[in-house]
């Protein structure tokens, strides 16, 4: 028997709370005061937000994941896109092996190159730098793999089509391939900067002067702060917790009709 129609709604509505509890509560709890959480009372503030941002330099800490996050966002996406077209549109010696390697790659936790990456970035002078949180996330291989599959799902009508137009391979890119892979590489640039904005450990690794710190950096900080008695303030957690959250939540609002259609698609294709 089917349900009705306001019967499912009612139903996804309470899943959708569900999933979502943890995150309410967080929210939530970013509005008391640590003396009232702790003693089991109710006393609202916007406080911890203004200490958040200013005392434990919050904004600074959010400036710098938006610029990292950001570059590797566009630069990872803008290499994966170019790569995944040469993968699926050209035949070079090499190619099968390049891409096998690509895929491979998968497969290799990230944690393996954490020191070959710290002790190269070292030798350059990059380490304590934006470059040294963004050159080593530049590349994607999941988003090289994901994309060429959908690329190549696009008919090479269209190319030829461009060629006679006098197109060289480059307008091809720009002009046919781009515009019809949208969705797949919206959701593949989110994929990225969700990645990018979450990641701890090479930031960690990578930095230690406290102005180039990004916000998980700075969050696990948080967890020495208390308001005594070794008591952790969690309130105060929760509120740079929420902000942390904000740009990503803005990221999905933005791409959200197109992430569905683009993974749907590219794992048909």
């Amino acid at each position: 028997m089917k349900l009705d129609s306001p019967f499912r709604s009612l139903f996804a509505l309470l899943v959708g709370l569900v999933f979502l509890s943890p995150a309410l509560y967080s929210i939530w709890l970013s509005f008391q005061t640590a003396d009232a959480y702790y003693a089991g009372a109710l006393e609202f503030t916007l406080g911890n937000y203004g200490r958040a941002v200013g005392q434990y330099h919050f904004a600074r800490y959010l400036l710098n994941s938006l610029i990292v996050s950001g570059i590797v966002t566009m630069g990872g996406i803008s290499i994966a896109t170019m790569a995944a077209y040469a993968f699926a549109r050209f035949k070079f010696r090499g190619g099968d092996l390049f891409f096998g390697m690509t895929v491979a790659m998968l497969m290799i936790p990230s944690h393996i190159s954490l020191i070959p990456n710290y002790l190269t970035l070292a030798r350059v002078g990059l380490l304590d730098s934006y470059a040294g949180l963004i050159l080593p996330a530049m590349a994607s291989a999941f988003a090289t793999f994901f994309l060429r599959q959908y690329i190549r799902g696009i008919p090479r009508s269209l190319d030829e089509a461009a060629y006679m137009d006098g197109a060289s391979s480059f307008q091809v890119l720009r002009r046919v391939i781009v515009p019809l892979s949208k969705p797949a590489i919206l959701s593949m640039a989110l994929y990225i900067f969700i990645g990018e904005w979450n990641s701890y450990i090479w930031p960690l690794v990578a930095i230690g002067k406290d102005d180039l710190y990004t916000l998980q950096v700075g969050l696990a900080r948080l967890y020495r702060i208390n308001p005594g008695e070794d008591l952790i303030d969690w309130p105060l957690v929760m509120a740079a917790s929420t902000i942390s959250l904000l740009p990503v939540l803005l990221g999905f609002a933005l791409v959200e009709r197109h992430l569905v259609r683009g993974i749907t698609m590219g794992a048909v294709k």
